[in-house]
Order: C-alpha cells, then sequence, then structure tokens
C-alpha cells in the first residue's frame, strides 16, 4: 500500500474526529458539573471524549510528521523566491507564521474578537451550571449517602426515609450518592433535590467532622485533585498518621497500595474517592477515641 495515501487519509479522518472532538469540548460543561450531571454525549462522558481527543491528537501528530517527511521537498520550494533561493520567510510561511502569531498573542492579551472564542465557550460552560446544578462539594457525587448528609447538614435517616417515598429504596447508608442516581434513573442532583428537606435546625446543620472547623476538627477537608494524589500525599496534606490510615483501611478489607492515586485505589476497592476519605476520616476519629 502507498504510505503517501495513507498518510493523508490518516490525517484527513484524524483531523474529522478532533473536529468533533474540539466541538464537543468547547460546549461541554466543567468537569465538577458534568461528573454531578452525569453528562453524557452519544453516550459518552466528557472524559471519553477529552482522551479520544488526546489519543487521536497524537495519531494527527505523528502523520502530521510522516506528511511533512514525504512532502518535505514541495514545503522547502514553498520557502523559495523567485530566483529559487532558501527563504525561511518567504511570502507564503511569512503569512503562516503571522496569523499563528496573531493568534497566540491575540489569546494571550486577551484582543477581540480572537477571545471572544473563549469568551463564548466560557459563557456556555456557565449556562451548564445553571441547567445541570453545581455540586455542592468537589467529588460530591462519589460520596456516601451518610458522608453526604453529615456535609450538607441532612438528617441522614429523614433522608433515607424521603429517597423511600419518591420509590428509591436505600438499604445501604454507604451507598455512593451517584450509584443511587444512577440505578434510580435519576443524576445526583436530583437526588440532592429529593433529600433538601431533610435539613437538621440551624444550629446543628452543617457540623459535621468531614468540614474544616466542625465539631471534632481532627482532620482538614482535601484540597482540589484529591483524587490524583496518593494516599501518602493525602496523609501529609491533612497532617495525618499515614501507617495508621492505611492500616484502617486495609482491616477494611480494602487493598492498598500507598503510591497509587486515590481514585485508582478507589476503583480497584470498588468505591469512590470521596468514600476512602470518609473512611480516613472514621480511622482517625475510632484512633482518637482510644
Amino acid at each position: 500500500m502507498n504510505l503517501r495515501k495513507i498518510t493523508t487519509m490518516t490525517l484527513v479522518w484524524s483531523l474529522i474526529v478532533l473536529t468533533l472532538n474540539s466541538i464537543v469540548l468547547y460546549v461541554v460543561p466543567e468537569g465538577r458539573i458534568s461528573n454531578w450531571a452525569v453528562w453524557k454525549f452519544w453516550g459518552l462522558t466528557k472524559h471519553d471524549w477529552s482522551a479520544q481527543h488526546t489519543t487521536v491528537g497524537f495519531l494527527f501528530l505523528f502523520a502530521g510528521i510522516v506528511h511533512i517527511y514525504l512532502n518535505w521537498k514541495p514545503i522547502m520550494n514553498y520557502m523559495k523566491n523567485k530566483a529559487k533561493q532558501f527563504r525561511l520567510f518567504s511570502g507564503a510561511s511569512t503569512v503562516g507564521f503571522l496569523l499563528t502569531l496573531i493568534f497566540v498573542v491575540g489569546t494571550y492579551y486577551h484582543v477581540p474578537p480572537i477571545i471572544t472564542i473563549v469568551d463564548f465557550s466560557e459563557q456556555i460552560k456557565e449556562g451548564a451550571a445553571t441547567k445541570y446544578g453545581d455540586p455542592p462539594y468537589g467529588q460530591a457525587q462519589s460520596s456516601s449517602l451518610q458522608g453526604f448528609a453529615g456535609r450538607m447538614g441532612l438528617d441522614l435517616q429523614k433522608s433515607i426515609d424521603l429517597l423511600g417515598a419518591a420509590g428509591i429504596q436505600v438499604t445501604d447508608e454507604k451507598e455512593m450518592i451517584q450509584d443511587i442516581a444512577k440505578r434510580s434513573g435519576n443524576t445526583p442532583q436530583q437526588v440532592y433535590d429529593i433529600i433538601k428537606p431533610a435539613g437538621l435546625p440551624a444550629s446543628t446543620e452543617g457540623v459535621d467532622s468531614h468540614t474544616e472547623g466542625g465539631s471534632n476538627g481532627d482532620i482538614e477537608v482535601p484540597k482540589s485533585g484529591m483524587g490524583k494524589k496518593t494516599i501518602t500525599q493525602l496523609c501529609d496534606e491533612i497532617g495525618q498518621d499515614c501507617a495508621m490510615i492505611i492500616e484502617g483501611l486495609k482491616k477494611r478489607g480494602m487493598s492498598i497500595d500507598p503510591d497509587q492515586k486515590l481514585k485508582d485505589l478507589a476503583a480497584e476497592n470498588g468505591t469512590g474517592p470521596m468514600q476512602m476519605y470518609e473512611a480516613m476520616v472514621e480511622i482517625v476519629k475510632e484512633n482518637q477515641g482510644q
């Protein structure tokens, strides 16, 4: 088969896919909202579209390099003047360079109409927050019902009763919000809307050991990007004994690799990053009570 033809058609097809991915990622809600709303397009989540954009982008880049190699002579001809002398900035090369430079500099300095492209995307994403709802805190969808109720100042039993009244039976308070939503055909936001009336009195609302400055004040809320940190990094960040926490997680039947990312550990143990964090909170409280 002809390598030149294969390279050209690979560029064409990968460009088509990249164009589609770019359009989708241009309008997709922010990660926290897309996860909270279980956003999908053609059955793919934002993570799926982003992953495809990365891998197909590498294919396009590789094919582009091969294409340049196969067409090196014509490209060099584009950089020659009428006297056939090489000029880096020939007419065509100069125009191409200036167009690229205008977009790079214009984006950096927020020059319209170039920055309008970015602004319009942000407006679409902001509208998604209104349409789908904004999660009350990071990784809220992967919290257990018990942990979510504690964080949001909701009465746990009343929350379970409200869900039951809505036809959603909960037998395990450790079940994740996203799992409750999925099996009931709802989004996490819709589950939250159902249990909102279960709010505790103002004097106790929102007071819980999962929040910084809560009644026990024993463990601080982790900063953003919790799922990308290892257990060791997370323990250092929240100022707790890592060996004690790892031992406690293992006693709960979890397989723990201190050098593995929390989100990967959670997936291997059939749970979510926030649920693992909640387990860490419980371990700290148990050891402080001894």
